[in-house]
């Protein structure tokens, strides 16, 4: 009996080192064609071709107005022009709970903007008596210099400051974030919208009062413009710091001292000749 038991119980163990090696050689099995690492990618990888993705559907849908929610993009604009216009990021932190990305997915706030510059350069042009080409080359102007050009520049420098140097090492996130180019030239169009009040729209029906050679019509004309540059670096400045992996955002503030120094100055120059009129240089060198 206790040879038979002693059979019974290699037999049995037998059978289980079998399966076990059985089982482990089908989990090392590597399926032809697959990464023999179980074709891991790298996250930035994953994240680049994620990024590229929703650029390229972002261009599509520009050309869709059907696509576009005009409605939202146009409340959106309300709200940055109201005293709480931080209100615009919150949708950005729940697009990223929902979508996994900060940047809008649509492409109704960069049409209505792009439209805008057209009718208000085509407004100033002939407020100002410009020619055919003269209308055309404002117009080339105010949307690809003054918008887009600036727009990259702003949104590329931005991103890679934030991205270098303002990252919170200690955030509680386990993966490692970054700011997306296409948030980076939102934060921008956000920002342009104040501005373009200011200097398209307001400056507009100011003309007659802005143009003139008085201390007054100075102050106001360059209050006009210190007004518009300082709100674009605040709200600038509200698109970054919603980002939790982002700390000291207080940096995109500076430059409002730099607008506040340059104001100053230029009133204490007045007297000595050395005064100048912010409206007086943009129609010297746009329409004279």
């Amino acid at each position: 009996c206790t040879v038979l038991h002693q059979f019974q119980v290699s037999i049995l163990t037998r059978g289980i080192l079998e399966t076990m090696a059985e089982s482990a050689r089908h989990r090392l099995t590597v399926p032809p064609g697959a990464d023999s690492l179980g074709s891991m990618r790298k996250p930035g990888a994953i994240a680049q071709g994620s990024s590229q993705s929703r650029q390229s559907q972002y261009l599509s849908r520009l050309t869709d107005f059907q696509q576009m929610d005009i409605q939202s993009a146009l409340d959106q604009m309300k709200t940055l022009l109201s005293t709480r216009p931080h209100v615009v990021y919150k949708t950005s932190y729940y697009r990223k709970q929902t979508k996994n990305h900060w940047a809008r997915d649509d492409p109704a706030f960069v049409a209505l903007q792009f439209v805008f510059l057209v009718i208000s350069s085509v407004a100033y042009s002939i407020a100002f008596r410009a020619p055919f080409t003269g209308v055309i080359s404002f117009m080339l102007y105010s949307i690809f210099l003054h918008w887009l050009a600036t727009g990259f520049i702003v949104a590329a420098i931005g991103r890679e400051i934030a991205n270098r140097h303002l990252t919170d090492h200690k955030s509680s996130s386990h993966v490692r974030q970054t700011v997306e180019w296409l948030y980076a030239f939102d934060i921008h169009c956000n920002a342009f919208f104040p501005v373009f009040v200011l200097l398209y729209g307001v400056q507009f029906f100011m003309l007659p009062l802005v143009l003139g050679k008085s201390l007054f019509a100075m102050i106001v004309s360059n209050t006009l413009y210190a007004a518009a540059f300082s709100w674009y670096w605040y709200i600038t400045h509200l698109g970054y710091r919603a980002l939790p992996f982002l700390s000291q955002t207080e940096v995109f503030l500076f430059p409002i001292a730099a607008i506040g120094l340059v104001y100053v100055l230029n009133l204490i120059g007045y007297p000595f000749g050395l005064g100048w009129n912010a409206s007086r240089i943009m129609t010297h060198l746009y329409f004279d």
